[in-house]
């Protein structure tokens, strides 16, 4: 089920998830929040290029990377929500700056949720940063799960 927010209706709370164990904690604070509210979650996971990429590289083994970061947020929401969360859940994956993604994401949302520090495993995400960008610039509360 994919809610859209109107009025005083609740909307979904976003999640960033990049298959670290922050944002394991960070889905799993999501759906307390979700069951407390009567909301669905969004997870999101953004990747991008490697800032390498490109010619005069050497030889890089190619990667689909919508593909791999598919899988992530796939096993991440699995693991973290198990097979009957009780809410609504729905995924996307976004190439593009995490922080760029998760706000964008996010600018109809209730909530943003993002894990403190993430492990990194696309070249440029690191979660740090990330919460604090989404921090000082979302429309929207953010929490940030340590």
């Amino acid at each position: 089920m994919i809610r859209e927010g109107h009025g005083s209706e609740p909307r979904d709370i976003v999640v960033g998830v990049d298959g670290s164990p922050a944002s394991h904690e960070a889905l799993r604070w999501a759906l307390g929040q979700a069951r407390l509210t009567g909301t669905g979650i969004h997870a999101v996971t953004a990747w991008e290029f490697p800032p390498v990429w490109g010619w005069g590289v050497p030889a890089v083994p190619y990667q689909n990377f919508d593909v791999a970061a598919q899988e992530i947020l796939e096993k991440a929401v699995a693991e973290a929500l198990g097979p009957e969360p009780g809410v609504p859940v729905r995924t996307s994956v976004v190439s593009g700056h995490p922080a760029q993604v998760l706000l964008d994401a996010a600018r109809e949302a209730d909530l943003l949720v993002v894990g403190s520090r993430g492990h990194g495993a696309f070249a440029g995400t690191l979660l740090g940063s990330v919460s604090q960008r989404c921090a000082a610039h979302s429309h929207c509360p953010v929490v940030v799960v340590r």
